[in-house]
């Protein structure tokens, strides 16, 4: 017998005992009646001396239906007590059950039987209902640097901002962690309502919350779902689950887009969504199977056009996808966590190949700004280096502006501690970021990379624009002993007017597409610079700019660079 059961039989014998106690209550009562009615009189006979007592069978008759009675409405007074208690202890494990006990609004539970009850009563009155999920942007770091109990508290005030401003007949819900519920009514020619709503929530959470002792900022991106959208679900489009899964979807939609937005729900949305999740599953057979790749972008002097280094650019060899640029697939990679293993298995791959060439040539690899945040990083790139016999001064490792924001003290000490092993540190895409003059001074870069947005504009510069600020940057690079490196070299314009400029390293598909580890192999091979090779006699000293169609490829130049091509 289960506890169920047990608790229902427990409470029949309980229920069973209290009707036979009032029972004999009421039979007591009624004895008393008749037995009183005899004796009582005799008993004032006997005080006031004007005749004989009551029997003492009698007397003892009566004291025992008084106890009786006594017992039986005592009894059932408890009884109405313990029901009082039993409904109200049921009416609390059910408050317990629907409520976040955290902001005191209803939780996933509850909410789904309330947004279905609220789509039927509302659309009797032809109305509509909205389900808005609203997702915390970046909480997970006011957990991580302030701790959770500051994360409660900005939970509690965003649930009280975003309840200030629903409407009667609305209802909110926490959803668990750092997402909201909120469903609302509304007729169905002013939509416009809803992101009238949608905005306020989403200026009302933007604004500074003291909690701990200092103000943290927060914004929030949310997603909308109407329950008259049709969709090709099993389920109904009016069903309070479908439209949460539709909010969803829009919310992450939101997210991608930049966050601190909103949008609603649509079909292409649930496509792209579907499509993310079989590029994740892809990305993680990949990575069992060895599909990502390294690819060789040649690094020229402009001077003297000598082949002086090669950057490592990711690519993924999908057996269903074909060749997968980095744009594609590196972004996706960091939001699952997984860009750490797949960097560090193309840079231990770029070492392998790169230990074969001439000792004079350089490799570059970009690194994602989410392996700056691993505080073993330097560590486990100086491990690689050691287990490829790889020199650390052959290796540039290139880091974005944007990852000297996210902390600052961190990558100061694991650029230092790469430098002191003889590892190179350079900038990448200067120019686009918000690097300033104290960062450049304080942390010891060793190279500046224009990005190419700079450099591709050489070609069009009818203003010489372009010209003065690469122009500026190279000064500031003499005047801070940093050696500059152009990317996006496409064309002999571009190449010439950088030429004019000033000792410069520069790459781009001018000098060829990026080449296989085997066909860069090959083309070191034939100009004799692989270790142990000899240069063969007819070949020329250098790699020689080839166009676009030379060089085999039918990718066209990018107009920017992707935020992480290597990992």
């Amino acid at each position: 017998m289960n506890e169920a059961d047990t608790n229902g039989t427990a409470h029949t014998t309980r229920a069973g005992r209290d009707i036979v106690a009032l029972g004999i209550a009421i039979a007591a009562v009624l004895m008393f009646v008749g037995t009183g009615s005899s004796v009582l009189p005799q008993i004032i006979r006997e005080w006031t001396g004007s005749g004989p007592g009551p029997d003492s069978m009698l007397s003892n008759a009566l004291l025992l239906n008084i106890a009786l009675i006594i017992f039986g409405w005592r009894r059932y007074k408890e009884l109405l007590s313990e029901l009082e208690h039993r409904r109200l202890a049921e009416e609390k494990a059910r408050l317990l059950a629907e409520t976040d006990m955290l902001t005191n609004c209803l939780n996933r539970r509850s909410i789904t039987s309330a947004t279905d009850a609220l789509i039927a009563r509302t659309s009797q009155e032809g109305k509509l209902a909205a389900f808005i999920v609203l997702d915390l942007d970046n909480f997970k770091q006011v957990n991580d640097f302030n701790g959770h109990q500051v994360g409660d508290e900005v939970l509690r005030e965003t649930s009280q901002r975003i309840s200030a401003l629903m409407p009667k007949d609305g209802l909110l819900a926490r959803l668990g962690g750092d997402e909201f519920a909120c469903v609302v009514p509304y007729l169905p020619k002013f939509a416009d309502k809803v992101d009238l709503l949608v905005s306020r929530l989403i200026d009302a959470t933007s604004k500074p919350i003291s909690a701990g002792g200092q103000q943290i900022d927060i914004t929030i991106s949310v997603g909308i779902a109407a329950s008259d959208i049709n969709t090709d679900s099993e389920q109904p489009a009016d069903n309070a689950q479908t439209l949460m899964h539709h909010a969803d979807i829009a919310m992450y939609h939101a997210k991608k887009q930049g966050k601190n937005r909103h949008f609603w729900f649509e079909k292409s949305m649930e496509s792209e969504l579907r499509f993310r999740s079989e590029l994740e599953a892809g990305i993680r057979r990949g990575l069992v199977r060895d599909e990502f790749v390294p690819y060789y972008e040649q690094q020229i002097d402009l001077d003297s056009g000598k082949l002086v280094g090669f950057e490592m650019l990711a690519r993924w060899q999908s057996p269903e996808l074909g060749l997968v640029k980095p744009d594609i697939f590196i972004p996706v990679a960091e939001d699952m966590g997984v860009i750490g293993t797949l960097s560090e298995a193309l840079i231990s791959q770029a070492l392998q190949d790169a230990v074969t060439w001439d000792p004079s040539i350089t490799l570059s690899v970009n690194i994602s700004p989410m392996q700056l945040r691993d505080p073993w990083f330097a560590q486990k790139l100086l491990k690689l280096l050691v287990k490829h016999n790889f020199p650390p001064k052959r290796l540039e490792i290139e880091i974005t502006e944007s990852c000297l924001h996210d902390n600052v003290g961190l990558v100061r000490s694991m650029v230092t501690s790469l430098r002191n092993q003889g590892v190179q540190i350079s900038l990448d895409d200067f120019g686009t970021g918000y690097s300033s003059l104290s960062h450049l001074k304080s942390l010891p870069f060793d190279r500046l990379k224009i990005d190419r947005s700079f450099v591709s504009a050489l070609a069009r510069d009818t203003n010489q624009s372009a010209s003065q600020i690469i122009s500026a940057i190279i000064a500031m690079g003499d005047g801070l002993s940093l050696p500059i490196t152009a990317e996006g070299i496409e064309d002999e314009t571009v190449l010439n007017a950088l030429r004019k400029l000033g000792p410069l390293k520069g790459q781009g598909y001018h000098y060829g597409q990026p080449e296989t580890a085997d066909d860069v192999r090959q083309r070191l091979m034939a100009a004799g610079r692989l270790v142990g090779a000899t240069k063969a006699p007819q070949q020329s000293v250098d790699m020689v700019p080839v166009s676009n169609e030379e060089a085999g490829g039918s990718e066209p130049p990018p107009t920017s660079k992707p935020r992480q091509q290597a990992g």
